[in-house]
């Protein structure tokens, strides 16, 4: 199998039970009784192996030298901790409805708000500084004001396309062709890239 051959064997149920590349470097996958991927050896002799609760959430992966991995869940099915070999935790928290608002890893904790259309509306990092979003009515993102202070705007046009953006004085408009292509953009005025594109509309030239 080496060469520009590449080899895949299935098994009845569609799994995947080896990948060999054009190297002829193979990697096998074994699975469980409810299809579950339970471990992947590779050709160098890396293994990884996978556990899984009850719930067929996984629980954790460790290596042939013992080094695991572990994640936690809460009652709803979220990951809310992922426990590293070194025995660094991540936790992540969430509301009711099911979203993340709050990572905190390593002691430093960032969080999220939501509005009442699910939408990120801010975010507070471990430094205590806020990222702010705001929307239009079709949910498209007018304006975000950065971690240090500054803030961007963006205008679209009838049909949804981002036409200009403005950072700091900072005036960019984005062109188009008759296909919605993205064909250039102006920074105050001057050209600052363009995209070409052949006659089956793939991209040729930046």
């Amino acid at each position: 199998a080496t060469g520009s051959t590449r080899q895949m064997t299935w098994s009845r149920y569609g799994q995947l039970l080896a990948f060999t590349d054009c190297s002829g470097y193979q990697t096998r996958y074994e699975y469980d009784r409810f299809g579950q991927m339970t471990a992947v050896h590779r050709e160098e002799g890396i293994s990884l192996y996978r556990r899984y609760d009850n719930r067929g959430r996984l629980t954790s992966v460790k290596d042939a030298q013992g080094r695991e991995t572990r994640y936690e869940y809460n009652a709803a099915g979220d990951l809310t901790a992922v426990i590293t070999p070194d025995g660094n935790r991540s936790e992540t928290q969430y509301d009711a409805w099911g979203k993340a608002v709050s990572t905190t890893q390593g002691g430093l904790t960032r969080s999220m708000e939501y509005d009442a259309a699910g939408r990120v509306i801010s975010l507070t990092n471990e430094n205590g500084s806020h990222s702010d979003f705001s929307y239009d009515a079709l949910d498209r993102l007018v304006q975000q004001g950065g971690f240090d202070g500054r803030t961007q705007r963006y205008h679209y046009d009838l049909t949804g396309k981002l036409t200009q953006s403005e950072d700091e004085g900072l005036v960019t408009l984005w062109y188009y062709d008759e296909s919605d292509r993205i064909t250039h953009r102006t920074v105050n005025g001057d050209p600052a890239e363009q995209w070409q594109y052949d006659d089956h509309g793939w991209l040729t030239d930046i």
